[in-house]
């Protein structure tokens, strides 16, 4: 009678993000947005967000995965039912030489779905709204951008809603307080 080897195979879980788990190839953490613009909320009030694929370049995506890309001046139009980004600069990749570089203000292409487009193109038609954007960052492994339709704020309505901010910020340590000492 032949014996029979089994081999008892275990698997570990790898490194935090990696394929079995742990990190992901380029270090970043995945919920990091590569670029944010923080001046947004203050400057306009949100009224509507929409999350949008971009049209890239193989070196944009490469310096974006560095973590290098400014949108703190861009804002998006609708050309002829299409939906562009306008003002971002991202730079060339320092590695991309053998298949060229590409312009880092052009304008980008930016993915919707169709009727989100053209209910915005309406409601920016009728109101003084403009889109801008709020964050650049990767989401399984694709570049996303956070969109907003926004209302700009006046120098009067930035200054109340700094003080409203600063009253809610009062409450709260005031209600965290009484219930800390009675």
């Amino acid at each position: 009678m032949a014996a029979t080897k089994t081999k008892l195979i275990t698997t570990s879980p790898g490194p935090k993000g990696s394929p079995k788990g742990g990190a992901p190839a380029s270090g970043r953490d995945p919920g990091r947005p590569v670029a944010s613009n923080r001046r947004a909320r203050h400057d306009y009030e949100i009224l509507d967000t929409v999350e949008c694929g971009l049209v890239l370049q193989g070196s944009e995506v490469k310096s974006l995965r560095e973590g290098r890309a400014q949108i703190t001046e861009g804002y998006a139009r609708i050309d002829d039912g299409e939906l562009w980004l306008f003002q971002t600069h991202i730079p060339p990749w320092a590695f991309a030489v053998g298949f060229g570089s590409h312009d880092p203000d052009r304008r980008r292409k930016l993915l919707a779905h169709r009727h989100q487009i053209e209910q915005w193109d309406q409601r920016t038609k009728t109101q003084p709204l403009t889109m801008i954007p709020l964050q650049l960052y990767f989401k399984d492994g694709r570049a996303k951008l956070e969109l907003a339709l926004a209302k700009g704020r006046t120098l009067y309505d930035r200054r109340n809603a700094i003080a409203k901010r600063d009253a809610e910020r009062d409450m709260a340590r005031a209600a965290k307080n009484v219930e800390r000492y009675g």
